[in-house]
């Protein structure tokens, strides 16, 4: 059996790197989300984007630290070993589990606090638009949202190879 904290590193890595990106592909997802929703016009979505903070890595690791303290509580050490194994399936189901975390109540709660406290929060100025934390915290729902779904389509696809295969 391995070691809880090498556990716990492993699945720390595995989950930040599907969550924190770098700033281009951060910039360019936010400029695409500024156009597909409309918040901004087609010239000024690239120029928004770049002023919109960035979610903070330190919250990045409170919220993943906070999942894998659950997962800890309430997970049984041999299946913990398992999901940790490092293949390409149980990251994915890690990655899935700590998006399901974040959709639940209490976590919707401290994101939307910690985000408050960190400035990255708000809704709109008297003239109606959103003010830049409103827009990352509805980019934080949008992106988690995306990550589940891009899991999801990796995860049937690839069933349906091993149904494909096992059939031949």
């Amino acid at each position: 059996m391995s070691e809880p904290n090498q556990l716990r590193e492993h699945l720390f890595g595995v989950i930040m790197e599907r969550v924190d990106r770098d700033a281009d592909r951060r910039k360019e997802a936010l400029t695409e989300y500024l156009l597909v929703t409309g918040m901004v016009a087609d010239g000024a979505a690239e120029k928004v984007a770049e002023l919109v903070p960035p979610v903070l890595p330190d919250l990045y690791a409170k919220w993943v630290n906070m999942f894998l303290d659950r997962l800890f509580e309430t997970v049984p050490p041999e299946q913990i070993e398992l999901i940790a194994d490092g293949s390409e399936e149980n990251n994915a189901a890690a990655s899935l589990a700590y998006l399901m975390f974040l959709e639940s109540e209490r976590m919707e709660k401290q994101v939307a606090e910690d985000l408050a406290a960190h400035g990255l929060s708000g809704g709109r100025s008297e003239d109606g638009k959103a003010h830049s934390g409103a827009v990352s915290e509805e980019f934080i729902r949008t992106r988690m949202g995306r990550i589940a779904q891009d899991l999801q389509k990796e995860r049937e696809a690839k069933a349906k190879a091993y149904k494909k295969n096992s059939t031949h």
